[in-house]
């Protein structure tokens, strides 16, 4: 062990966890790593990485003798003092958090003073002021992640900022937790844990209702013949919007965006204010998901016995996570219609087996065009634009392409002979 670097506890080896855990042994800790199910550990063991996350594998790979995988808590609280909370919360029946994961991490916490918990959790404001009120004498520190899937190393290690939140008693494992990230040259925002917490739901809120704000404008310019992409182009420009989360498609999706927005449309709603602007995000990106059958219908007539393609599976490029993708709403909506889908994804593909609806999973992008009516592109994976789309032409039996995300060369596809049509263009 390195005496000179703080040992790193980190509880919780789903895709934040063994970011987290993957980067600060990089950046040269000994980090214990801990998760409750036994087949995840003993891969890690091996050295195998169970999630797809570009750099990932080779960052483990690199630090193999810094980064213990295990599913005991006792070598982790001998060896550590900072514990990397990375456990799940999903939403619960009623809409709120479930926190019975960080409540399982307390019990195995004891009432020890030496050890602070440091939340990368994303839990509801309030959360680490009543284990505060609870537990007095644990430690507590808000350190939310705002990690993106595709670049969540890069994010890690080269952040735009690091929130540190603590309150009284806590301070002293807060300037241990700021002095981790020290080597990355990062500016790093203190505050109470109540605001810390707000800043990560309050980023991704504001981060969804951009994208369905565009979906919005989108949706009226084709209607009035105006071109979202050369729209959201000269608004980009302006400094005070920035050209960021303004490409508009048919949805967001994922694991942070749809429960981040929903906690804190619950939390206000708990607290007695109807956060009415969170409604209309959320409504508009319900909707948006299902205006590709109307396109579809514009195009094909009814939709049954049609044979659609979806190109892409997972919630965006670069992961293999469905969760909350447009691709398992499509696929539901279709059956429903009574078209047969077949999809294809390069990386996503086994995870939607068995989860789209009665859809085939075809081997490749040609299979799955193959005698398609339809093909919607819908994740923006780089080898669909690399195509040969002259090939996909004369498989198909109806040359109708809806580019889900405005990603595919419009002119080309139209000068092959397909019948293009985008999202607001």
């Amino acid at each position: 062990m390195n005496d000179q670097l703080e040992p790193i506890g980190v509880i919780g080896v789903g895709w934040v966890g063994l970011v987290t855990a993957a980067c600060f042994a990089e950046l040269g800790h000994e980090v214990w790593a801990r998760d409750i199910v036994p087949e995840k550990v003993e891969l890690l063991e091996r050295g195998e990485v169970p999630i797809h996350e570009p750099g990932l594998a080779e960052l483990v790979a690199k630090n193999a003798e810094r980064l213990h995988f295990t599913t005991d808590m006792a070598p982790v609280l001998e060896h550590t003092r900072l514990l990397f909370v990375c456990v799940d919360t999903p939403p619960t029946y009623s809409g709120d958090a479930d926190l019975s994961r960080v409540e399982a991490v307390l019990e195995e916490l004891g009432d020890s003073s030496e050890h602070a918990l440091v939340m990368k959790s994303t839990v509801p404001v309030g959360t680490g002021r009543s284990i505060q009120r609870r537990r007095p004498g644990t430690g507590y520190v808000s350190n939310p992640e705002f990690l993106q899937e595709g670049t969540a190393v890069d994010d890690f290690m080269k952040p735009d900022r690091v929130v540190v939140g603590a309150d009284g008693g806590s301070e002293q494992f807060a300037d241990r937790v700021e002095a981790l990230y020290a080597p990355l040259g990062v500016n790093v925002l203190r505050a109470d844990v109540a605001s810390a917490e707000m800043i990560k739901l309050a980023s991704n809120a504001f981060l969804a209702t951009k994208i369905s704000f565009i979906n919005e404008i989108a949706n009226v310019s084709e209607e009035l013949g105006a071109d979202v992409v050369t729209v959201a182009e000269g608004m980009g420009l302006d400094d005070r919007i920035g050209p960021k989360f303004l490409r508009a498609g048919i949805g967001w999706g994922g694991s942070c965006f749809p429960k981040d927005v929903q906690a804190l449309k619950q939390l206000a709603g708990n607290s007695g204010y109807h956060f009415q602007l969170l409604t209309a995000v959320i409504d508009v990106n319900e909707l948006q998901k299902r205006r590709t059958i109307g396109k579809l219908q514009k195009h094909l007539g009814s939709l049954v016995g049609k044979e659609i393609a979806l190109l892409g599976v997972a919630f965006k490029p670069n992961t293999d996570d469905i969760r909350e993708a447009t691709s398992l709403v499509l696929s539901g909506r279709l059956a429903g219609e009574g078209a047969h889908v077949r999809v294809y994804d390069p990386v996503a593909a086994a995870k939607a087996d068995g989860l789209l609806a009665g859809a085939r999973v075809a081997g490749s992008a040609l299979d799955a065009v193959d005698g398609a009516d339809a093909v919607v592109l819908v994740t923006e994976w780089p080898e669909f634009a690399e195509l040969d789309w002259s090939e996909v032409r004369r498989r198909m039996r109806t040359p109708v392409v809806i580019d889900g995300r405005n990603f595919l060369d419009r002119e080309a596809l139209r000068a092959e002979g397909f019948t293009y049509e985008g999202i607001g263009r």
